[in-house]
């Protein structure tokens, strides 16, 4: 029923205008036009969207989207030089090395944005 329906991401954000500036200026996201007060929404690829929307602080302690990539490294360290601070995790099944984890054939990475999203880009 759904398997050809787009997918899109709802993240919440305490401070939409501090939320709306990370996106932009710090994983280059174009803003796409406003639908509803309060919310914002960035365009992502093919197709794709995240979307933003201002409430109360919320608790989230585990991924909440992941960017899809060619290269984790590259896209690592392109973050890191705007200003992106990775997590380090050393868990039994995983350890990040240079903030990156080796899971089998893939790789990942994880950073938080200004409102404590747990956000991922995988490989």
């Amino acid at each position: 029923m759904l398997t050809n329906a787009p997918l899109f991401a709802n993240l919440p954000a305490e401070n939409l205008e501090r939320a709306k500036a990370f996106y932009q200026e710090k994983l280059g996201l174009k803003l796409l036009p406003q639908m509803m007060p309060g919310t914002a929404s960035f365009q992502c690829g093919n197709g794709t969207r995240l979307e933003i929307y201002e409430r109360e602080p919320t608790k989230a302690d585990h991924t909440v989207a992941t960017f899809e990539v060619d290269d984790v490294e590259s896209t690592v360290r392109d973050l890191k030089s705007s200003g992106v601070v990775f997590e380090e995790y050393d868990f039994p099944d995983f350890k990040t090395e240079n903030s990156i984890a080796a899971l089998g054939g893939s790789k990942a990475a994880w950073f938080k944005d200004t409102e404590g999203n747990i956000l991922c880009i995988h490989q």
